[in-house]
C-alpha cells in the first residue's frame, strides 16, 4: 500500500544491513501468526473449555470459526483501508523541500502494530458473547453505559494506534459499529443462557 501512495521515483530505504534481513524473518513469523490464527484459537478453547457445561462446549465451532473470521476482517480491513488513507495522509507532508524517506524497518513497524490492533479489536463480540454467557453483562448495560463506552473506544484507540489521530478515529469508527453489534450478540447470548438454564 505504501509503494502506490509514494511518489514516482521514490523508494523505501534501510539504515543498517541486517534491517531487511531481520525484516524478512519477522514478515514470516507475523504471516506464521495470522495463517495459525484457527489453531490458536482452537488451543485457547481447548485451555478454558475443561471449566465450562457440557451445553457450553457446543460453542467450540462457533468461536474458532468467528474468532478467526474476525480477526482477518480486523487485518484486511486495515491494509486495504487504513493504510492506503493513512499512507497518503503522513506522505502529503513532504514538499519541494522536505521527502519523505521512510525505512523498511519503520514501515514495518508500523504495519505490524496496526494489522494485529485491528485483528484484536475486531475480537470485541466474540469477547462480549462469552462475557453475556456468563451473565456478567446484558444487553441493557451496554445500551446504558454506551456514552462511557464511547469514551472508552476513543481511549483504546488512542493507546493502540501509532500516536496520530487519523489512525486512530479509523480505528474507533470500527469499534463504533462492532460495539452496536455487540448489543445485539449479547442480547442472543443472555437469550441463549436463559434457555440452558431452563434445560437443566
Amino acid at each position: 500500500p505504501l509503494k502506490n501512495q509514494m511518489p514516482e521515483g521514490d523508494r523505501v530505504i534501510f539504515t543498517n544491513l541486517p534491517e531487511m534481513f531481520f525484516t524478512y524473518i519477522k514478515t514470516a513469523f507475523v504471516g506464521g501468526i495470522v495463517i495459525s490464527s484457527p489453531f490458536i484459537f482452537h488451543q485457547l478453547w481447548l485451555f478454558i473449555a475443561p471449566g465450562l457445561y457440557q451445553h457450553e462446549k457446543r460453542y467450540l465451532i462457533p468461536f474458532v470459526l468467528s474468532s478467526s473470521l474476525l480477526f482477518l476482517a480486523g487485518t484486511l480491513f486495515a491494509y486495504f483501508v487504513v493504510f492506503p488513507f493513512g499512507f497518503k495522509f503522513f506522505l502529503g507532508f513532504a514538499n519541494d523541500y522536505i521527502q519523505a524517506l521512510p525505512s523498511v524497518k519503520q514501515y514495518f513497524s508500523f504495519s505490524i502494530k496496526l494489522l494485529l490492533a485491528f485483528g484484536l479489536i475486531f475480537q470485541l463480540p466474540v469477547v462480549v458473547f462469552f462475557i453475556s454467557k456468563m451473565g456478567l453483562l446484558g444487553p441493557d448495560t451496554l445500551k446504558k453505559n454506551r456514552k462511557y463506552a464511547l469514551l472508552l473506544i476513543f481511549v483504546i484507540a488512542a493507546i493502540l494506534t501509532p500516536p496520530d489521530v487519523i489512525t486512530q478515529f479509523m480505528m474507533a469508527g470500527p469499534l463504533l459499529i462492532l460495539y452496536e453489534i455487540s448489543i445485539w450478540v449479547s442480547a442472543i447470548a443472555s437469550r441463549g443462557k436463559a434457555k440452558d438454564k431452563e434445560d437443566e
